[in-house]
């Protein structure tokens, strides 16, 4: 029997995280299933952020890099980073991009296979990977005389040769949310004699992560998604306690120097992961990232991401119920995999035409995901939709769900306006 308006209600009504959803600044009348992508503002940011500019920047001037601890946040958000992906304080940072992270712990990956077996010369990779982590590798292999081999995920473990370096994946996959066992995928990699880079930008804030369980190498991940840090926010990184002090990280600057207000012409990096600093910190953004990571950890005394986690199950698993009731014989697919431990906190529908016309017109309505164009082959169109459960709820799924079931009944999805391609789709 497929659940009712009324039973999502009561679903609600019963939530434990329920009064989360206060914390965030969500409009009237938009269903927000693009979390994934970016985060809601939380309520508390704007006021924050207008008093780092207004007080701190503006009265404090450059007394706040003591008083206000700018100085100090690239730690002090690191550490609470730490609580949500299995990290202890002191091994990850808050600070540049995602993109910027990945080519600093990945060169510090190849260092040191290069030392510890240097006739390993293959770096590994998922075809389906997000695209700027095939670039940084692409573009580090070509420096480094290296060859990047992509494989299919059911192909990683045939690929764990004894040629292979580092084996560097993105634990959810962004076009299908399918999700890799990283304990199992990182003992496989180990027992080969290969290092393991892990992406968290998907994982980070939506599924309990465990880094030091996992004897994973080096991670990053990104502030902006489910972090609820703001657009462009600052990611992080970490690196196991074994090799965060063995080699300079390729963009060796001032803020990742042991004392970095001695001015010394020569560079000693810091101590452990505060030498994966670089520049003076972006200290408006990191300001808004400590409101969302505020948002995050208020689910603590809840259960933590033990419960989030659960939510986030329970409304994906809504959701596809919903789709595959009310919005049969449409031609919709499921590119995310049914089974929890696989699954990510999205849910990835997929179509031979139309995809992103029905997007657009989705949007039009107030319910906004996004697309994800397909490769001509195989691998079809998706229409992708993020669930937060910090601020999604139950009956936001069926109403999704019935605004999906109306555009695709009644052919809305065909106007010529939802074919207008955008800049950001």
């Amino acid at each position: 029997m497929t659940t009712t308006l009324q039973d999502c209600r009561a679903l609600d009504a019963q939530d434990p995280l329920r009064a989360l959803r206060e914390q965030f600044t969500l409009p009237e009348g938009v269903i927000y299933l693009d979390g994934n992508s970016l985060g809601v503002l939380p309520v508390a940011t704007a006021a924050r952020v207008a008093k780092a500019v207004n007080e701190e920047w503006g009265q404090g001037l450059i007394r706040s890099w003591n008083s206000a601890g700018w100085f100090d946040a690239p730690q002090r958000l690191g550490d609470r980073i730490a609580r949500l992906v299995g990290a202890a304080p002191g091994e990850v940072v808050a600070t540049d991009s995602t993109s910027v992270n990945l080519y600093k712990a990945l060169s510090a990956a190849l260092n040191i296979a290069r030392e510890d077996a240097p006739g390993r010369t293959v770096l590994v990779s998922e075809r389906s990977n997000f695209p700027t982590d095939l670039y940084i590798a692409e573009a580090l292999c070509k420096e480094r005389g290296l060859r990047l081999l992509l494989v299919e995920p059911g192909e990683i473990a045939e690929a764990l040769t004894a040629d292979v370096a580092v084996l560097m994946l993105t634990q959810i996959n962004y076009r299908t949310g399918a999700m890799h066992d990283m304990d199992a995928v990182t003992q496989a990699a180990h027992d080969a004699g290969i290092l393991t880079v892990w992406d968290l930008a998907h994982s980070a804030g939506a599924v309990p992560v465990d880094l030091n369980g996992a004897q994973a190498d080096f991670a990053v991940g990104c502030g902006y998604k489910y972090l609820n840090g703001g657009p462009g926010a600052p990611a992080f990184v970490w690196a196991h306690p074994k090799h965060a002090s063995r080699f300079w990280q390729p963009l060796a600057g001032w803020w990742g120097h042991a004392a970095p207000f001695e001015f010394s012409p020569d560079y000693r990096p810091a101590p452990g992961i505060g030498r994966f600093l670089c520049g003076t910190q972006p200290v408006l953004g990191m300001t808004a990232l400590e409101c969302g990571l505020d948002t995050v950890l208020a689910a603590e005394p809840m259960g933590g991401m033990a419960a989030l986690r659960a939510k986030s199950l329970a409304l994906t698993d809504l959701f596809i119920e919903l789709v595959e009731a009310r919005c049969a014989g449409h031609g919709l697919g499921l590119a995310t995999p049914r089974a929890h431990e696989k699954r990510g906190s999205q849910v990835c529908l997929t179509r031979s035409e139309g995809a992103y016309a029905i997007v657009q017109a989705l949007i039009a309505r107030g319910v906004i995901g996004d697309f994800r164009a397909g490769d001509g082959g195989t691998h079809l169109d998706i229409l992708r939709f993020g669930f937060t459960p910090l601020y999604i709820g139950f009956e936001d799924v069926w109403q999704a769900v019935e605004h999906l079931k109306q555009v695709l009944d009644s052919g809305e999805w065909q106007q010529a306006q939802f074919s207008q391609k955008q800049a950001v789709t």
